[in-house]
Parts: C-alpha cells; sequence; structure tokens
C-alpha cells in the first residue's frame, strides 16, 4: 500500500476533527474553516518528464526491464518531497516544481550500484526514498534534474545471528514488516518511532532515527553494528565487530548522512528477545520543571524504564499526550504535566524496575495516574500525523520541530524556543498555541519535541518560514542541537553547517568528493553545495 499522497498515512485511518476542537481552535486561535480541499491528484499538471531516451533505456537495462523505470505522473506526485507541513501544504496546492524526472526500483545492491554508474554518466541526480516521511526538506535536492531510487523492492531479512543476536535487513523493509519477522524468531527490534508504521530500515539508519522506547531499548544509531553501502566509486562495507579500535568508527559516517555519501543497502543490527510483558502507565508532576526533575532522576541514577516522556503543562491541557482525546482531560484534574512511563522485560526484570522507579518517582513529587494514561498514550502513539492532517484541512497550521541539550541547558532551550516560535507567529497575526514535551532521555540530557499550531494566514508556507527561522536561531544561541532526530536535510543545513563548524564542513565535503565525485547523490542535502 502507498502512503496517501497529500497527507499522512493509511487514508482508512484519516478522520475529521470532533466540532468540540474545532471550537476550540477557532476560540482560542482564529482558525477558520477551510473551504477549499487538497486538489485532486489527476488535475495536477505535471510537467513531462526530463529523463532522456537514452537514460530511459540504460535504466531499464539495469533494472530488468522498463516496469521498474516510472515515468508517469502518479509515481512522480507520490514521490515528490516529504511529509513536513510545508511540503503538504505546496502538494495540496498542486504545486510539483520539485518532481522527480523517474521513480526507479531496484531489486539489490548490484543493480543500486549499476543505477549509479549510469545517473553518472547522464548527469542525473538520484535521491534514495524508503518511506518519504522526511519532514526535514530530505527528498527536495538542490537539483532540477534528479530521479527518485525507492528501494521497496529490497526489503528483505537477510539473516539471523541468534548466537550473536544481530539480524541484516534490506533497506526498504518497513518497519512492522521487520517486527514481525524478527518477532516470528522471537526478538524485536525495539525501534518505534512515530514515522513506525511507514519509516523503512534504510531511513531509521540514513537520518539517525530515535524510537519512542529509545530509554531502553536505545537510538538506531545505538543499534547499528554494520552497513553496506554503494557509491558511485564502488561497494562500501563499515563493521565486522561489536566494537573497535580499528581507526575511527566509518559506521559513524553513514549514520546520518541522508543518503549525501551513498545509498544504504543492508543493515546489520543487534536485537533483543521479544519481552514477556509490557507496562505503560502515568505519572502526574506539578510543573513541566518538577517532572524534567524527576526524569533527569530516572535517566541519571536509574533505575531506567523502558519509555520515559514528559508533557509540558499546555500539551497536557490540550490533551496532545493522549491524541485520541485532544481536546478533552485526561479523566484527572487539568493541572499539571502528564509523564507517560513503560517499562518492557521479562515479569521479574519489569516489577523490579517499575518498583524502584515507582520511589524515585514519588520522592520528585508525582501523582501515580494508573495504568490507564499509560495504555491510552500506547494505544494512540503513532496517531498525531492523521491529527495533523486533520487540522490542516480544518483551517490550522500544525507543524513540529524537535532539539536536544545538556540537563543543565534544557530549561533555557525550553524557554527560548517557546518566545522566539510565539513572538514571531503573533508578528505574523497568528497567535499560536505552543505545546512541547520531553521525547527521549539520556544521563547527560535530554530532547525537547515542540508542536506549534495556529491560523493559517494568507499564505501558511510563508508565514512559517520567518517562525522556523526563529526557532532554529533560537536552538543555536541556546546551545541545543539542530536536531535530534528528525535529521538535516535542506531545512536544517545552514544551521547545521554553524553546529559543525567550518572544518567540519570541509571534512564532510571531503568524504563526499571521495564517494561521490560527481555529486549526484541528493545533492544540497545535509551540507551545502561549493
Amino acid at each position: 500500500m502507498d502512503m496517501l499522497w497529500s497527507g499522512w498515512g493509511d487514508p482508512a485511518k484519516a478522520a475529521p476533527l470532533p466540532d468540540t476542537v474545532i471550537g476550540l481552535l477557532r476560540d482560542l486561535l482564529g482558525v477558520t474553516p477551510r473551504e477549499d480541499g487538497p486538489a485532486a491528484l489527476d488535475e495536477i499538471a505535471v510537467p513531462e518528464s526530463t529523463l532522456t531516451a537514452a537514460a530511459h533505456r540504460a535504466l531499464a537495462g539495469c533494472l530488468g526491464g522498463s516496469a521498474y523505470v516510472r515515468t508517469d505522473a502518479e509515481s512522480r506526485i507520490r514521490h515528490t518531497r516529504g511529509k513536513s507541513t510545508p511540503d503538504l501544504l505546496r502538494i495540496r496546492a498542486g504545486d510539483v516544481d520539485d518532481i522527480p524526472a523517474a521513480v526507479l526500483l531496484p531489486a539489490g545492491h548490484d543493480e543500486v550500484l549499476a543505477v549509479l554508474r549510469v545517473c553518472t554518466e547522464h548527469q542525473l541526480a538520484v535521491v534514495p526514498f524508503g518511506g518519504g516521511t522526511s519532514v526535514v526538506g530530505g527528498l527536495a535536492p538542490e537539483r532540477s534534474r534528479f530521479v527518485a531510487l525507492d528501494l521497496r523492492r529490497m526489503d528483505a531479512l537477510l539473516d539471523v545471528d541468534e548466537v550473536s543476536r544481530t539480524a541484516t535487513l534490506q533497506p526498504g523493509l518497513r518497519a512492522p514488516q521487520a517486527e514481525a519477522l524478527l518477532n516470528a524468531r522471537g526478538f524485536t527490534l525495539g525501534h518505534f518511532p512515530q514515522s513506525y508504521e511507514w519509516a523503512t530500515i534504510g531511513g531509521f539508519a540514513a537520518a539517525r532515527s530515535s524510537g519512542q522506547a529509545s530509554a531502553g531499548y536505545g537510538r538506531f544509531d545505538e543499534m547499528v553494528l554494520g552497513l553496506t553501502v554503494a557509491t558511485p566509486e564502488g561497494t562500501w562495507e563499515t563493521g565486522r565487530a561489536p566494537r573497535s579500535a580499528a581507526g575511527p568508527d566509518l559506521r559513524q559516517l553513514v549514520l546520518g548522512s541522508e543518503g549525501a555519501f551513498g545509498v544504504i543497502t543492508s543493515v546489520t543490527v543487534r536485537v533483543r528477545p521479544l519481552p514477556a510483558t509490557r507496562v505503560y502507565e502515568g505519572w502526574r508532576f506539578p510543573s513541566f520543571e518538577a517532572g524534567t526533575r524527576a526524569l533527569r532522576a530516572l535517566a541519571q541514577d536509574g533505575p531506567r524504564p523502558t519509555v520515559l516522556r514528559l508533557s509540558d503543562e499546555t500539551e497536557t491541557f490540550i490533551g496532545l499526550a493522549h491524541p485520541d482525546r485532544i481536546g478533552g482531560t485526561d479523566g484527572a484534574a487539568p493541572a499539571g504535566c502528564m509523564a507517560v512511563v513503560g517499562y518492557e522485560g521479562t515479569e521479574a526484570d519489569t516489577a523490579l524496575r517499575r518498583a524502584g522507579a515507582r520511589e524515585v518517582l514519588l520522592a520528585a513529587g508525582g501523582e501515580y495516574a494508573g495504568e490507564e494514561p499509560g495504555e491510552r498514550w500506547a494505544r494512540g502513539r503513532y496517531d498525531a500525523p492523521y491529527l495533523r492532517d486533520a487540522l490542516l484541512d480544518a483551517g490550522a497550521f500544525a507543524e513540529t520541530l524537535e532539539t536536544a541539550a545538556f540537563w543543565s541547558r534544557l530549561p533555557g532551550l525550553y524557554a527560548a524556543v517557546r518566545e522566539a516560535l510565539t513572538s514571531a507567529l503573533t508578528d505574523a497575526g497568528t497567535p499560536p498555541l505552543v505545546m512541547c514535551h520531553i521525547s527521549h532521555v539520556y544521563e547527560n540530557g535530554a530532547s525537547l519535541y515542540f508542536t506549534v499550531v495556529s491560523a493559517q494566514g494568507d499564505d501558511p508556507v510563508a508565514h512559517w518560514e520567518p517562525a522556523k527561522h526563529a526557532a532554529n536561531e533560537a536552538i543555536t544561541a541556546a546551545g541545543g542541537t539542530i536536531s535530534h532526530h528528525h535529521g538535516v536535510g535542506t531545512d536544517h543545513r545552514d544551521w547545521f553547517a554553524r553546529e559543525a563548524g567550518p572544518l567540519g564542513v570541509r571534512a564532510l565535503r571531503a568524504v563526499k568528493a571521495g564517494l561521490d565525485p560527481a555529486g549526484i547523490l541528493n545533492p544540497g542535502i545535509l551540507i551545502p553545495l561549493p
């Protein structure tokens, strides 16, 4: 099944907003319902493909036939940009300026290598495409002639080493299918980001994904033990042991490279035994500050839960901590902040960690809210992107951004980003609702995930640009990283260059020149063009 071209996910799961939420948007933010909907797919004016006949023949020869070189309008539209709110607003309006010339579907590593050779010869840029879930401009290269390299046919579980507890997977395998294949062997990857239903293994590696259970299972880049990469210069393999002192860890150059250095064709990851039990519960704190202290105590001194997240006062009050009850309450007093704490593992280990964490949370001023808030969060954990689509349909603008910092900098970062977003959008005539939660915790710091809702204004894409710029500047000034898990793409590229520094950018350009001398791989993504 393909994802909804003008929104997120499975069209059958899309649902309009309840009248109570539409009223809340009207009263709080002045949102007025839109009279127009997305353009119809068959009504979008799609430019003719710029793929030459010679390039088409050569690519068809690489891929086993013309069926795997798609130049029809629908295939190209479905591979246009990603799923950020500006991406969706533009494509809903029929704007397909960044449309690929063709969609290519390789079946294996050797075919990817052959495609890269042909594209180098014909001066075609190549954008690796997994689930298409990028929200940072990672699928819109700065090149007018490019092809989308859709890896969906590379969707196998290649190997499971039960002794070492590792698995090797192809990049086009979507997360639910990967999890099902591993579950059948008694294992779990333990990686459950919000994009879980549609994102792919290759995309997780290319963007340094982080899942909602990262407190227990770790980030995806921490799971990766080895990678095979196809580059215009040949095959690159990294990782032959769980740890090594044989020079710099070259896996780290691939992880987070967003297709700029090569196309990931297989990923070897560590896996864990399927948990015997999963328990999620809610805890209420009097303030975001108090809840943050409690999360820090667990992250630093333990026992650490598998899932650990905290909504601020605004997000808790609105109900975004539980998207299935947006606009309502949690069934408890709406004051304060709601935390979700989850445990996965053996029954004995879960009981031990749960009892220890309970003592820490109570000592930090937490109030136990029972399992119902946690279980409700677990049921709706992948629903927020569908809610964003419904908000757009109702005339609201909704977008997210995230960052991370050391614990000591977190309060200042939180305040600075909220202020930047509020000021910029208020100045634009669309005062926003800014919500936040701590989504991932570490011994030394945590990430902040912001959700912004406002009226759309006359030009919703243009009205967001200064607010996003202000937020990026605030993140940089407050000592945060420009991205914790969404990635760089084009949206964060200039701020990433400042974060990496001139020497860091020069080093990355040298790597790209060695692997991709013609510059065909996702040009303009991650690092600025020379």
